[in-house]
């Protein structure tokens, strides 16, 4: 398969909608040519590009706002609702502040069933992947969610952020995608091109350089809602077809669906502006300045000196992992002096919301 056939381009991308509902029956019954790599903000419009160089008066074509929707993909485990009750938390709080565009909020819960946070934050429950599908591999739920609430949900809003339950809003969050071209953070571990061997069993050399296919997962994109119900399905048929591959599932563990989303964008020619300040990932990125999404993914360690101590369980700590079977207590201990700046927006954030939601400990 290392060069992929016509027949198969033509089942990920012209079939994808036919392939789609053969899964959906099967569960019932059990572009541009090139992106935008932008380091600094600026509201309102897409900024000047150090790459392309762009018109000068194109900062000022945004005449208007363009609100978003958030929807956020979640399961019904204690991990998930605890870090899905903070999300929302911050999203209420910057919705309506100055230079927001954010619209309408949906927490898409791919368990099948309703669960204790209906009524707490506005949700659509969709199915999950029949058992054993997914193959313990939970994160392939989450193109299959988006395929269904596409499918059942009228928002109306035009552009859709997708989101993720470790994801805090630091500040008001602007529209950043611009007319059909979404914006997407770039994650420095998505590497396409050091991976072409295996991208290329999924995006044949006919549909060009393999650059087309950028650095990148669905989290967080803004984007088209008719653009992403495009994409919806070729992600999630891309996201299966690399997991029923034994060398691409090992290549691409974890980030495998990640790697998907970025072929099937590329796949029906879709490209993002690549914003670095999208998103902040403590404890790497040592600031919030100018950031407007926090993403706790990686856990923090430090001694009482303030030093980093990765891989090593510090003397103070704050790993969202720590509270898989419950939320974290209110009033987490900040960390010691030294420690970035970053780390300790990201506890006070955790600790604000905490304090403020009601029965946070019923969880």
């Amino acid at each position: 398969m290392g060069r992929a056939s016509p027949l198969l381009l033509f089942l990920l991308v012209l079939g994808s909608s036919f392939a789609t509902y053969n899964i959906v029956t099967m569960i019932v019954h059990y572009g541009s040519s090139g992106h935008f790599a932008v380091d600094d903000a600026v509201d309102g419009g897409l900024p000047f590009d150090p790459i392309i160089e762009m018109p000068a008066n194109i900062r000022n074509r945004k005449i208007s706002k363009l609100p978003f929707h958030v929807a956020l993909t979640a399961t019904a485990a204690p991990y998930s609702k605890w870090q899905c009750r903070i999300m929302y938390y911050w999203y209420k709080k910057q919705k309506n502040m100055p230079g927001s565009e954010m619209g309408g909020f949906t927490r898409i819960l791919h368990s099948g069933k309703p669960d204790n946070l209906m009524d707490e934050i506005p949700t659509v429950v969709v199915d999950p992947l029949p058992p054993g599908l997914d193959r313990g591999y939970v994160v392939l739920n989450r193109p299959w969610a988006f395929v269904q609430w596409l499918n059942k949900t009228t928002i109306k809003e035009e552009y859709v952020l997708m989101a993720e339950p470790d994801h805090i809003f630091v500040k008001p969050l602007p529209n950043l995608a611009y007319g059909g071209t979404p914006a997407a953070f770039p994650f420095f571990y998505i590497r396409p091109d050091q991976n072409e061997r295996i991208v290329r069993k999924f995006y044949p050399e006919q549909n060009g350089p393999i650059t087309n296919v950028d650095p990148i997962g669905n989290s967080p994109v803004i984007i088209r809602k008719e653009i992403l119900a495009k994409i919806a399905p070729t992600w999630m048929n891309v996201s299966l077809k690399m997991k029923e591959d034994p060398e691409t599932d090992k290549a691409f563990g974890w980030v495998l669906e990640m790697y998907a989303y970025a072929v099937a964008s590329a796949l029906h020619g879709v490209r993002h502006i690549l914003r670095k300040d999208f998103m902040l990932q403590p404890p790497f990125d040592l600031e919030t300045h100018k950031k407007y999404i926090i993403h706790y993914t990686y856990g923090c360690d430090y001694n009482m000196k303030g030093e980093l101590t990765y891989g090593k369980f510090g003397e103070w700590r704050f790993d969202k992992r720590s509270y898989l079977s419950g939320p974290p207590p209110r009033n987490l201990p900040l960390p010691p002096p030294g420690v970035p700046e970053s780390v300790v927006t990201l506890v006070k954030m955790v600790n604000e919301a905490t304090a403020n939601i009601p029965n946070w400990d019923t969880t």
